[in-house]
């Protein structure tokens, strides 16, 4: 068993994850939290702000702290749809590797949707055929489905943080994820695995639960018709209302109304009407990746 821990630099959230991975690609999580960074606010200004990257570089801190207290043998950074798109991004990864000493890889669009196919394929198993994993994120969203002979990974510029910024309703986003849509739906899907604090946080708000708990949410079914009333829920609630909802974290309140229409969007134009929820994600795929190279270093070690 190979103890990794990985960081997670989202447009929303920076988050941790330590977890032990087997050499079949099992993972067990021993210890995770989450920081609201909000690293891509200001994002459709193109460049990242200050104030997010003090936050963001201040939460690596902590968690590197976290990583090393439970004795993980590498610790993986990455970051996503914010700084892969930010004119100043070499500045950042500059800024957080001084402060840190953490090298952030910064990673592709079809990078992320790939890591979130290993992760979601190591927890329900590799046959994934008809099935398109999604992942709505705070900047973009990704889609991943099997062909023969491959997998499939798309990205678009539809996140949760970035359709709030720029005031987006339904018609634009559908406009900004059509292209990708028909791709997906020529591959004819026929089952929706969702990644991501948008399906998480929908899960959780469906069971109204006041603490969150993994176990529940993991596997857990949404149906379109539960997501509909939920966004209908979160309407009606307005801007005060969301923070006291239960399952739905404050620091996510003002964000969520945006990933709740893009996926509404999905499950709509691709007919299908449910989604199951994955906690296994894009942070599993890189562990298991990150234990294979542990594994090979301690191979080559030994034969020196």
């Amino acid at each position: 068993m190979a103890r990794i821990a990985v960081i997670d630099i989202g447009t929303n959230s920076t988050r941790l994850l330590v977890a032990e991975v087997s050499e079949a690609g099992g993972i067990i999580p021993l210890h995770s939290f989450l920081r609201t960074t909000r690293l891509g606010e200001g994002i459709e200004g193109g460049v990242l702000l200050g104030g997010p990257v003090a936050r963001t570089v201040e939460a690596l801190l902590e968690m590197k702290a976290e990583a090393r207290a439970r004795s993980s043998s590498a610790i993986v950074a990455v970051a996503t749809s914010a700084v892969r798109d930010a004119d100043n991004r070499d500045w950042f990864l500059e800024e957080a590797f001084r402060k840190t000493g953490i090298k952030v890889r910064v990673l592709a669009g079809t990078e992320e949707a790939f890591y979130s196919y290993l992760g979601v394929a190591g927890e329900f198993g590799e046959d994934l055929k008809s099935t398109v994993i999604v992942d709505i994120g705070g900047g973009s969203t990704e889609f991943t489905w099997k062909i023969d002979g491959g997998v499939m990974c798309r990205s678009v510029n539809a996140g949760a943080v970035r359709m709030t910024e720029g005031g987006h309703g339904d018609p634009m986003i559908k406009k900004i994820m059509r292209e990708a849509l028909d791709e997906v739906s020529r591959g004819n899907p026929g089952k929706l695995t969702g990644v991501g604090g948008t399906v998480t946080t929908l899960a959780a708000m469906d069971m109204g639960l006041t603490q969150y708990d993994r176990s529940l949410v993991h596997g857990y079914t949404l149906t379109g018709i539960r997501v509909g009333k939920l966004l209908e829920k979160l309407v009606r609630a307005g801007p005060e209302g969301k923070k006291s909802i239960p399952g739905l974290q404050p620091a996510r309140a003002d964000i969520i109304e945006a990933g709740v229409r893009i996926l509404l969007i999905i499950m709509r134009f691709l007919e299908i009407d449910t989604i199951t929820v994955s906690e296994a994600d894009l942070m599993y795929g890189l562990a298991i990746e990150a234990a294979k190279a542990v594994e090979r270093k301690s191979v080559n070690a030994n034969q020196k």
